[in-house]
């Protein structure tokens, strides 16, 4: 069995990473990166040590979506692997559901893949290979 992958952060949606910026850096000691858009996911990002902040570009894409159902909150946790695409055919033949069959870029130049929450728990969960 291999070991298991090392934390790497939870996503947070927010109606506003400039609002609540503030707030995570008061709890984690850390400063807040520059924003960064990700204009194919529909989101802005900044983060503040290992909590990803998400604010949605528009009224359309999933934070925007989660924002509009749920509120701000806890929107993923996510892990770090070493080879993505061999972790998302592992897990597929496990029975494990993806969101995304193939890696796709994320926030700070990582590559990024999403199981579905209905095999994780009910939590979504990112995979992200630096």
């Amino acid at each position: 069995m291999s070991p298991p992958h090392p934390f790497h952060h939870v996503g947070v949606a927010v109606e506003s990473i400039q609002a609540a910026a503030p707030l995570f850096e008061l709890l984690t000691g850390h400063s807040c990166s520059p924003p960064e858009d990700l204009p194919a996911q529909g989101v802005r990002v900044a983060f503040v040590g290992h909590v990803e902040l998400l604010e949605p570009l528009g009224s359309e894409g999933t934070v925007a979506r989660f924002l509009e159902r749920r509120g701000p909150g806890l929107h993923h946790m996510a892990f770090e692997v070493p080879d993505l695409a061999a972790e998302l055919r592992r897990l597929e033949e496990q029975g494990i559901e993806l969101v995304d069959r193939e890696p796709r870029p994320g926030a700070a130049g990582h590559q990024v893949a999403f199981l579905h929450p209905r095999s994780t728990g009910g939590v979504l969960t990112e995979l992200v290979q630096t």
